[in-house]
């Protein structure tokens, strides 16, 4: 199904980071889901984190989604938690379930509703719900990006390019 006008191009954006996301944690060991560079967050993080991230745009479409372990995601979490994070199988198992639903939601959001004000709470591009998914799609490529060189950082060569 066809995606409304105004998300055709974060749809695609959220079609190529998941391309991307999927290439970066294809295969990982547990210390690799786990290694990472002084000051920077580790692929457990980076990918729950997009896992939240989509959580929220779920949200905004109407189409609410979640797991108990989201909040150690959101933006400003503390690395201390990283106790409660999930195996790196359940990130995975996750990731594969959201990038589905995200999909489905996408195709199923109407033109009028996204020409409707978007959530106070989260950034737009325009005010309207479509500039906030935009805004999400954009937000999602900056943490592909911190995937991809942690992918080369792990000595795994790049995703693109």
């Amino acid at each position: 199904m066809p995606v409304a006008p105004q998300i055709v191009q974060a749809a695609a954006a959220f079609r190529f980071n998941t391309n991307m996301l999927d290439k970066s944690i294809d295969a990982l060991s547990s210390e690799q889901w786990s290694s990472h560079p002084e000051g920077c967050n580790c692929l457990l993080w980076v990918a729950g984190h997009i896992i939240w991230a989509r959580s929220r745009v779920l949200a905004v479409l109407g189409s609410p989604w979640g797991r108990p372990w989201l909040q150690y995601f959101e933006r400003g979490s503390n690395p201390a938690d990283a106790d409660n994070y999930p195996a790196p199988e359940e990130i995975a198992a996750a990731w594969t379930d959201v990038k589905g639903a995200l999909t489905a939601a996408l195709e199923a959001a109407s033109p009028e509703s996204l020409a409707g004000p978007g959530p106070e709470k989260v950034p737009s591009f325009d005010g309207m719900l479509s500039g906030t998914i935009g805004f999400m799609a954009w937000h999602e490529g900056y943490h592909v990006g911190q995937a991809a060189m942690l992918q080369k950082w792990l000595g795994r060569g790049q995703i693109a390019g």
